[in-house]
């Protein structure tokens, strides 16, 4: 439903400006174009997905899928650009189009200073286990039809100083998935601009929770972009039901949305 307010908008983005390749002072710009995210400093073309462990610093070069890593849409089960071991860390990167599946991280994982700027499937998957520890800090994404976070996995994941814009889901933890998991996830720090369907959903049925915090939205005046939206999971497969929404306006129910009416702010 939001197709054809992203053709509108697909020049604008909150953008996140970083200082060198570090993650440096952090300042949002309202409808700044594309121009104002990092310049590539090269371009890598990935046939194959790229497996990471320890750190890959990409020096701002933008990786594009190629051959078998081509696709760009919305299809499931396509591959990743990147493959994240455990405690694996991926930093200074541009991801361009098309992305494929973007990165996957089959245990715990950093994913710092890294820009999609537009996301293929999802832009990121989280894969490992119950103690699995997943950190995204800085960078941005826009162009995301669905999903831009994908949490399969179990564990905690934190998505901090972090600009969205463009996109139908922050955040989903797995509705459907055969195996499942307590997840939680932490947002603070971010800024969202409109259009957007919702920041985050989650299973409450299995103990899922969010806690959001320090959350700027930008040209939603109806403030129509979900914060929290709860669903009833399954094993099965089946279409997870809509429980409940909570909204900027609303705050959260404390349990399972944890969030009140001043952690969202409207511009």
């Amino acid at each position: 439903m939001f197709n054809n307010l992203r053709k509108r908008w697909r020049a604008g983005i909150v953008a996140v400006a970083a200082v060198g390749l570090g993650l440096g002072a952090v300042v949002y710009t309202q409808g700044a174009s594309a121009a104002a995210w990092p310049t590539a400093t090269g371009s890598v073309k990935l046939t194959a997905s790229k497996a990471v462990s320890g750190t890959l610093d990409g020096g701002l070069k933008r990786y594009v899928g190629s051959g078998a890593l081509g696709g760009s849409g919305q299809d499931e089960g396509q591959d990743p650009l990147f493959v994240l071991a455990d405690g694996a860390t991926l930093k200074n990167v541009i991801i361009g189009s098309p992305a494929a599946d973007g990165v996957h991280c089959l245990g715990s994982c950093t994913i710092s200073n890294v820009w999609w700027e537009n996301v293929g499937e999802d832009a990121a998957t989280f894969k490992g286990g119950n103690s699995a520890k997943y950190t995204v800090t800085g960078g941005a994404a826009k162009g995301a039809d669905d999903k831009v976070f994908q949490h399969n996995g179990g564990g905690t994941l934190t998505i901090s100083n972090f600009a969205v814009s463009d996109f139908g889901k922050l955040y989903r933890s797995c509705g459907n998935c055969s195996t499942q998991y307590k997840r939680n996830v932490v947002v603070k720090n971010i800024a969202v601009t409109y259009p957007g369907s919702s920041l985050v959903g989650i299973n409450s049925n299995f103990g899922d929770t969010a806690t959001l915090s320090g959350v700027t939205i930008t040209g939603d005046k109806s403030k129509k972009i979900s914060i929290c939206v709860t669903y009833k999971g399954n094993k099965t497969g089946a279409e997870p039901t809509k429980l409940a929404t909570y909204k900027g306006s609303t705050g959260g129910d404390g349990t399972s949305c944890k969030f009140t009416t001043s952690n969202i702010t409207y511009k």
